[in-house]
């Protein structure tokens, strides 16, 4: 029994999860707003500048907005943006994606070398949980404690390879009555690592990660990643899969990459080997997002 003479709050709920015919199939616990602050606010959004930037919809599309449209304006040192509105979990699965220009929108960030890897921690950990309907409202959080290095690097490399990765190299894309291109920061690879048949605009991210010390799981992520970016660079591709993603530049990114690759009839690529490498990373990075405070179990 409760003794309501006491002002003595609970801090926490715990309940069991109910299927429609009253079967036990889980927890939930419900906790007092915390004195950690949301993950929405750890990353300090770099203002915009004056230089003119193509807002996008997608991975290659422009937006088709004409009523307060953002990301027209770059922000001193932007390699591109990314797109995190909402701070729970429903928003996450579906508002989380790496762009190499601005979004048309709102709820999106610029992307600098300096928030680099903030921004690769914030895009993991909101991918790296499934929504489910017992967690869809939970709230992402600060973390609660310092990130080593190779938390960081994991969630680098494991960024860089989701399908949400949506960087892009291109040119001919029209808005706004110009027509535009798109420089991709984001190759993790040197031309000569893949057998480019032209430059790279940037050289970045392999620049970048050249300093960075990476785990044995990363490692592993990375050469299958290689391997398929191989495929991509020696394979001769129809005009109407040319054209759908615009490969009209070397700097192509791992969204063209993908989609080219699966779009083709000639099954150029098992990509079994690098989903394996890939779901491993994410294994050992799950737990953490808990441990390090990112959200409540």
């Amino acid at each position: 029994m409760w003794d309501t003479s006491k002002n003595s709050p609970s801090k926490e709920i715990h309940t069991i999860a109910l299927d429609k015919d009253g079967f036990t199939i889980g927890e939930k616990s419900f906790y007092r707003e915390q004195d950690q602050l949301p993950l929405s606010e750890w990353i300090v959004r770099p203002r915009s500048n004056k230089k003119d930037a193509l807002p996008l919809k997608n991975a290659i599309t422009p937006t088709t907005s004409t009523k307060d449209v953002r990301g027209s304006k770059w922000a001193d040192g932007a390699i591109g943006s990314m797109i995190s509105f909402g701070n729970d979990l429903q928003h996450a699965a579906t508002g989380t994606a790496l762009l190499s220009s601005g979004y048309g929108n709102a709820g999106a960030f610029f992307v600098t070398k300096e928030n680099l890897w903030q921004a690769a921690v914030v895009f993991s950990v909101r991918r790296l949980i499934k929504p489910t309907w017992l967690n869809d409202r939970d709230q992402f959080l600060q973390p609660s404690g310092a990130l080593t290095a190779g938390f960081k690097s994991d969630c680098l490399i494991w960024m860089l390879f989701n399908n949400s990765n949506l960087s892009a190299g291109a040119n001919g894309l029209e808005w706004n009555g110009k027509t535009w291109s798109l420089v991709n920061h984001f190759i993790p690879f040197t031309e000569e690592e893949v057998g480019a048949t032209g430059r790279f605009e940037s050289d970045f991210m392999s620049n970048y990660l050249a300093d960075v010390k990476l785990s044995k799981e990363a490692k592993q992520v990375l050469d299958e990643g290689r391997e398929i970016w191989k495929t991509y660079h020696r394979t001769q591709f129809e005009k109407k899969i040319r054209n759908e993603f615009k490969l009209n530049r070397p700097d192509v990114g791992w969204y063209q990459i993908r989609r080219a690759l699966e779009a083709s009839d000639e099954n150029l690529v098992d990509f079994e080997s690098f989903k394996q490498a890939y779901d491993f990373l994410g294994q050992k990075l799950r737990p953490q997002v808990y441990a390090l405070g990112f959200l409540r179990a």
